[in-house]
């Protein structure tokens, strides 16, 4: 890849070169066709060259320090196994942005990120600084709140966490619940056995859970009572111990449905509560949304936790965040 830079309009230039010690890797690190350099020039505002495993970088000095920070958090990523796609590399992107990134550039030179999860199938380390943030959380805390937009890793993050957990024995089973609502339609008689008519509002679940262990291995602990997957109206009258809870759709919840489901948490156990506050499906009539309150309610309270995701940390399409964005406008 080779292009003669376009002179900048104003501002101090810079020109740097990046050595990379795993020729190998260059292809990965470039993409195909040199599509993830293209990408960095266009997000940074620089002009990259890259021969061989040297890459050449000139822009505004800002710039050009970012873009090298950038790719080598990158290059480190791909050391680990990662794949390099457009969500990881805005999402290093958004990282370079804060204060921190240098300290975590200096935490993957070694090969190693400063937190990660292992599960069956992958090995997830965070994306963004407020992903980073909650997986320490996760690890620190009994009761934790994940309040955010669609995309931003709430629940996957969690639902990894709790099958982390059951594999390495910390806990003895996996408690899956949403509320069983509608978004914003109504779909009328369900046929089936209760079975059949919950699983649609629980598919994400699945989805996690079969990103993280094996099909056969989700199935045999279902069936074995170690995973169970339910609406938040079977948590009622239950004392959940030795458990990692997860609360998916909270906002979905009335006050008294999430003050039931908060006192289930027993002994030894973990609870994490997932929901974007900003998108409640709940019908008219009906009471303030249950997350919301138990926010106002509890923020301070001894070993409990609540982290905050915005649109910076949507690590879907690119153009989801943006959306996020686009509407958060509005309803302000």
């Amino acid at each position: 890849m080779s292009r003669k830079p376009v002179p900048a309009q104003s501002g101090d230039r810079s020109r740097t070169e990046v050595v990379f010690d795993k020729p190998q890797l260059m292809a990965q690190l470039f993409g195909e066709f040199d599509q993830n350099l293209l990408l960095l020039e266009s997000r940074l505002g620089v002009y990259i060259t890259a021969r061989g495993n040297r890459v050449g970088l000139e822009g505004r000095a800002e710039a050009v320090a970012e873009a090298r920070d950038v790719l080598q958090g990158l290059y480190n990523r791909i050391v680990r196994g990662e794949r390099v796609d457009p969500g990881l590399i805005d999402a290093v992107i958004a990282m370079s942005a804060e204060p921190t990134l240098a300290g975590i550039i200096q935490a993957d030179a070694g090969g190693a990120p400063q937190i990660m999860i292992r599960t069956r199938k992958k090995t997830i380390v965070p994306r963004t600084i407020a992903q980073q943030h909650y997986m320490r959380e996760l690890l620190n805390h009994d009761i934790i709140f994940a309040l955010g937009p669609a995309g931003t890793g709430k629940t996957y993050i969690a639902v990894a966490q709790a099958v982390a957990q059951l594999i390495t024995g910390s806990v003895q089973r996996l408690i899956l619940s949403r509320p069983a609502v509608e978004a914003g339609e109504k779909l009328g008689f369900l046929p089936g056995d209760m079975k059949e008519k919950v699983d649609p509002y629980l598919r994400p679940l699945y989805d996690a859970l079969n990103d993280c262990l094996p099909a056969e291995q989700v199935e045999r602990r279902i069936a074995s009572g170690e995973i169970e997957i339910a609406p938040i109206a079977f948590m009622r009258g239950r004392t959940l111990a030795d458990a990692f809870i997860i609360l998916d759709e909270a906002q979905n919840t009335t006050p008294a449905q999430m003050k039931m489901f908060l006192t289930r948490f027993g002994e030894n156990s973990r609870m994490v509560v997932c929901g974007d506050p900003k998108q409640t499906d709940l019908p008219g009539g009906m009471n303030a949304s249950g997350l919301n309150d138990a926010v106002g309610r509890l923020e301070g309270v001894d070993g409990l936790s609540i982290c905050r995701f915005g649109a910076g940390d949507v690590v879907r399409h690119p153009i989801v965040g943006r959306i996020v964005e686009a509407y958060e406008g509005v309803d302000a």
